[in-house]
């Protein structure tokens, strides 16, 4: 039997009886991209990814200073200066001090007017390797040298209660030592020992090279003398004049008279300033300003990018910035690299006098978290105006994208105090400006050039204050892309032949008992 197969053709029908063209269906309704023409779009406001939280200006109060500047009074301070010190650097064998960086030891700082002395004692200096694990100068041995740290990380150790060794301080780039003991005249000895955490280079200044300076110079001859004066003027543990106190005394004990001392010298802040002029064509302003006004969207976005600035302003101006303002007495570096829990509890040890926050960058702050996971801390959380932010020992921890990161990868966490009347850190503005539209700042019309142009002047007016030295402490040197992730370990699973193979585990033999090897 044949069977045929029999092919059968079929007639697409269109709709509607209608057939399609083209192998397309015809079209029965307006096209939506016809029909958006008559319809009006919705439209968000321009958005702009510089604006941050910026917590900074959250949390400092704002203080009014009239007249454009505010003057920190203080005790008078014998304290001469605590300063870091910079470097030309061609080469890891050429390192050379800045002259006039030699003003920020405390010995010279008042010594402004001979450079020429400045730079004779800078080249008096000798660069020297230090490796991993090196000692720089031991305890007991004729301090007779000025060390200063180039580059790297030295502990500075000493004898703990029980006679072990303590770590005193952490020195880094720019630190130095030894200056005390340099112009102390009396055959002092190291009370400590300074040991290399990592390769180091460190330039040093014999006695001998520096007296015989000193010996062609009067003028920094009187300068050491006077300096030399100060280190036996009465102070406290803070450098400052001591006030003369009586107590514990009984009945008509005589009682010495005493009096405040000043600082004759007091700083003064005076605002700074961000401006940015605005420019519109009116035709824009006439024409395009439904349902936004274009002006406005102009100036808040200027507004917004004018409070960026000032932020980072207020922490790294060389003049008035927060990292540049705080002393080095009040700076720390970390022990081992990463910020650890322990860094951040050494840092409240600068700042214990009721601190109230953290600040770090948010890459600093992820660098945390990792370390306390890896230690199995977990820290709570608190609320701040409504946000749940990680806090460490009550105190919160914000984040701020101003503070720098270094090309290494390190950047810093810094700690303060905020308030007028505890003495902490404030920031400065003045309010009531002609034309003002937010605190301390404020637009003024410019008028319009010939060329039909709209001008604004738009100015935001600011600067941030430390009250005293202790209000404020930063953890330097903060490693931020170091991971100490290790791989969990496998544990092989026993195959079939092997179980098979494996005798009969013994039992444990009692308590008490013993099991003696043959």
């Amino acid at each position: 039997m044949v069977c045929g197969v029999t092919e059968s053709t079929q007639v697409e029908s269109g709709v509607n009886g209608q057939r399609s063209q083209n192998g397309q269906r015809p079209q029965l309704s307006l096209a939506t991209d016809a029909a958006r023409n008559l319809a009006t779009t919705t439209k968000s406001q321009p958005q702009m990814q510089e604006i941050t939280s910026r917590w900074l200006l959250r949390v400092l109060p704002w203080v009014e200073a009239a007249g454009g500047t505010f003057r920190v009074n203080r005790r008078a301070n014998y304290t001469v200066g605590d300063g870091r010190i910079e470097f030309v650097m061609n080469g890891d064998e050429s390192i050379h001090v800045i002259p006039a960086e030699l003003r920020e030891l405390p010995m010279l700082r008042n010594f402004t007017d001979y450079p020429g002395v400045l730079e004779e004692i800078a080249n008096q200096f000798e660069l020297q390797d230090v490796p991993p694990g090196g000692v720089v100068v031991q305890k007991g041995d004729n301090a007779n040298q000025l060390f200063i740290i180039a580059h790297g990380k030295l502990n500075k150790i000493g004898p703990g209660k029980y006679g072990e060794p303590t770590v005193l301080e952490t020195l880094s780039d720019g630190g130095y030592f030894g200056d005390r003991e340099l112009v102390i005249q009396g055959g002092d000895t190291w009370t400590y020992t300074v040991k290399a955490v990592t390769a180091c280079k460190v330039l040093a200044l014999s006695e001998q090279a520096f007296q015989r300076v000193c010996d062609q110079n009067d003028p920094l001859r009187e300068s050491i003398n006077r300096y030399r004066a100060t280190l036996n003027q009465p102070q406290n543990e803070h450098g400052e004049a001591a006030i003369k106190l009586d107590a514990g005394h009984r009945q008509e004990h005589p009682m010495d008279g005493t009096f405040v001392d000043y600082d004759l010298h007091p700083r003064e802040y005076q605002l700074s300033v961000a401006q940015a002029p605005l420019r519109v064509h009116t035709r824009v302003a006439d024409l395009f300003n439904n349902p936004m006004n274009q002006v406005e969207e102009q100036l808040r976005l200027t507004i917004e990018a004018l409070r960026e600035t000032q932020e980072d302003q207020l922490m790294n101006n060389t003049d008035f910035g927060l990292l540049h303002q705080t002393e080095f007495s009040q700076r720390i570096s970390t022990r081992t690299g990463p910020p650890t829990p322990d860094d951040l509890d050494e840092l409240l040890a600068t700042v214990w006098k009721d601190p109230d926050v953290f600040l770090a960058h948010p890459r600093t702050i992820a660098a945390f978290g990792r370390e306390c996971n890896h230690r199995g801390i977990y820290p709570h959380s608190i609320d701040i105006n409504g946000h749940m932010m990680p806090a460490w020992r009550g105190i919160p921890l914000l984040p701020c994208s101003k503070i720098p990161v270094t090309g290494y990868q390190t950047s810093s966490i810094l700690l303060m105090r905020t308030g007028l009347e505890k003495q902490g850190v404030i920031g400065l503005h003045q309010t009531g400006l002609p034309d003002e539209v937010q605190p301390g700042l404020n637009v003024r019309f410019m008028g319009i050039d010939d060329k039909a142009i709209i001008s604004y002047l738009v100015s935001a007016y600011y600067s941030a204050a430390i009250m005293v030295p202790d209000a404020i402490g930063i953890l330097e040197n903060v490693e931020i892309s170091r991971f100490d992730d290790l791989p969990a370990p496998v544990t092989p699973q026993p195959s079939a032949s092997t179980e098979s193979a494996k005798p009969a585990t013994e039992p444990s033999p009692p308590s008490g008992s013993s099991k003696k090897s043959k």
